[in-house]
């Protein structure tokens, strides 16, 4: 099978259940991402990450919304939250 996408970035893995290490401040989604890239990200982080956000090109929901309704690197993460990121570019 034919695999793509963000999901190659990260061992091939397309859902991660992940479980945070407590932080006296609660977790947003810019921390979430620092986490990513040291925890998950198995190889070229910079198709991923770009400067302390998500690359052009990939799509953030926060449990099915767009994560710019939400506050984009400041949403404090709530228990159960569902953070989904989809790649919107496609290779030739």
């Amino acid at each position: 099978p034919k695999r793509g996408g963000a999901e190659l970035l990260f061992d091939g893995v397309k859902k991660h259940q992940v479980t945070l290490p407590c932080q006296p401040e609660p977790w947003d989604i810019r921390n979430l991402l620092k986490w990513i890239k040291q925890n998950l990200l198995k190889e070229r982080p910079e198709l991923f990450i770009q400067g302390d956000t998500v690359r052009p090109g990939i799509l953030v929901l926060i449990n099915d919304a767009d994560w710019e309704l939400m506050g984009e690197l400041d949403y404090k993460l709530q228990d159960q939250d569902n953070v989904v990121f989809i790649s919107t570019l496609h290779g030739g």
